[in-house]
């Protein structure tokens, strides 16, 4: 998978390109990552990427020119049918499905704004998607890209080490991740690692972290209980965790 940025800020992908499983994946030639910095297709002495706004305002906008020039020649490297990704907080908000969505594209082009943003007329030509990482505002679109870039390498295949690692992540399955834990099995403090993971019983083990699973994310993301891929075993372990919680609340309410 290749990706190309188009940002002013190109050295903050270093995070990406020389550490952790990103960068394993560069060096295994599995991803490439190319960063077009639209100061660098400036004629001005300046280096200007940003005036001010039609109309008045706070705030400038980035120009169209060198922005244009940068997706060009990114497009000329990662090729024509590269899809073109705008990182705003106007955006559709970005999630699981999303990343296996774009994690099967053969090359991508994110353009991180700046300052109020880019000239519209650049996203009416050549953004293909606009798209958030939440409902709240950031310095620019480096951070939501390096966000986007992690998620969708980390799915690509031979990058981890192991295929189940994420398999098993929060989301995979539309439901949050379990409860982890390593040694040692009992903290200095009195706490211990739960019982049944100590047990070998690897049968009791798979139903005690799907359970968790129902259960974590029922007490903090309840919205995703409503996907169809919850078994009828898994809602007829919620409803009865459901009036559990509700004795056990009136138990706690008459004491």
């Amino acid at each position: 998978m290749k990706f190309g940025v188009i940002s002013i800020f190109p050295k903050m992908f270093t995070s990406l390109t020389d550490f952790g499983v990103t960068s394993r994946a560069i060096k295994n030639n599995i991803v490439s990552i190319n960063c077009y910095n639209p100061r660098d297709y400036t004629t001005d002495r300046h280096s200007t990427v940003d005036d001010t706004s039609f109309g008045g305002g706070a705030g400038m906008v980035m120009k169209y020119e060198p922005i244009q020039k940068a997706i060009l020649d990114a497009k000329k490297s990662l090729g024509y049918n590269a899809k073109i990704v705008y990182l705003t907080p106007q955006g559709n908000v970005f999630d699981h499905t999303k990343a296996i969505e774009l994690s099967k594209c053969g090359s991508l082009i994110l353009l991180c704004g700046r300052y109020e943003g880019v000239d519209e007329r650049l996203i009416h030509e050549f953004v293909d998607e606009e798209i958030s990482i939440g409902d709240f505002v950031l310095s620019g679109g480096e951070l939501p890209a390096m966000a986007i870039m992690d998620s969708l390498i980390r799915l690509r295949p031979n990058v981890l080490g192991n295929k189940e690692s994420y398999l098993e992540d929060s989301f995979y399955d539309g439901l949050l991740d379990y409860p982890h834990y390593t040694k040692p099995a009992v903290l200095p403090n009195g706490a211990k690692v739960p019982d049944v993971l100590l047990s070998g019983d690897h049968k009791n083990i798979a139903k005690w972290r799907r359970e968790q699973k129902l259960i974590r994310t029922f007490e903090r993301r309840n919205d995703l209980l409503e996907c169809p891929c919850l078994s009828k075993e898994d809602k007829k372990f919620i409803e009865q965790y459901k009036k559990d919680r509700v004795r056990t609340k009136g138990e706690e309410n008459e004491k």
